[in-house]
């Protein structure tokens, strides 16, 4: 159950953890998100992609127990359900929760599995956005990778962050880390890297619809190559889930 009891709104929390945590470094914003009452119950939310292992192995070190969760769209590379338990079992994560679409709601949306090819936004909600709501549910904060060099809305990012119409709390970490820094914390740190990222894949996300990035293209232009999409859409405005704009992913 989340809990209930805090003693300020969502927004004054939030102000008040930017201010407590400003000057700290991710591995300690972890620490005091991970057990400030102020924050309440907290989950990871991971692809399990290209880059997400640098902050899972944050997380690792500062609680292994803590809920992670990664959406099983059944749609997914084999490498990627593959190097799902690899990183699982390397950090020595406990608590990985495999997140499926509705039984239902596949029989009745896309019985064939060819929904992608037709409206890949209606596949992305009940793959992504419907299951990772409910999700979600039991939980006050979850800890997501955004940084400010990815650009966007995301230039302007703190640590914490509210989000709009779930009284939920959005935890940024790596917010003030850099492309590079990322790159060599994992290096430093002799983490596994995604199978996919050496043969042209930098991101990673369903197999039908992630194709090989050439020489000098954007690193998402493989992602819903030749249409007019660019996120899966897993954020909330208003409390309901909705698509958004480039560089807004989680």
């Amino acid at each position: 159950m989340r809990h209930e009891a805090f003693d300020q709104s969502v927004s004054d929390r939030v102000v008040a953890l930017n201010k407590s945590y400003a000057h700290h470094a991710a591995i300690d914003v972890l620490r005091h998100a991970l057990k400030d009452a102020q924050v309440g119950r907290v989950a990871m939310v991971s692809s399990f992609g290209a880059e997400s292992v640098a902050l899972l192995h944050l997380v690792a070190l500062v609680d292994p127990k803590t809920p992670v969760l990664f959406l099983q769209t059944e749609m997914l590379f084999p490498e990627t359900l593959e190097y799902q338990q690899t990183v699982a079992k390397r950090l020595g994560l406990e608590d990985v929760r495999l997140i499926h679409p509705d039984e239902d709601d596949k029989a009745r949306m896309d019985p064939d599995g060819l929904l992608h090819r037709t409206d890949p936004d209606a596949c992305c909600n009940f793959r992504k956005t419907v299951p990772l709501a409910n999700a979600l549910n039991g939980f006050d904060a979850w800890i997501t990778g955004r940084k400010r060099f990815q650009g966007g809305k995301r230039a302007d990012l703190e640590f914490f962050e509210e989000e709009p119409g779930t009284g939920r709390i959005k935890i940024n970490p790596l917010v003030h880390w850099e492309r590079d820094g990322v790159r060599e914390y994992m290096v430093n740190n002799r983490l596994p890297r995604h199978p996919l990222v050496a043969q042209g894949y930098p991101s990673i996300g369903c197999k039908p619809c992630t194709s090989k990035v050439a020489p000098g293209e954007d690193e998402r232009a493989g992602r819903w190559r030749d249409t007019d999409k660019e996120e899966c859409g897993i954020h909330f405005v208003n409390g309901k889930m909705v698509r958004i704009g480039a560089g807004e992913q989680a």
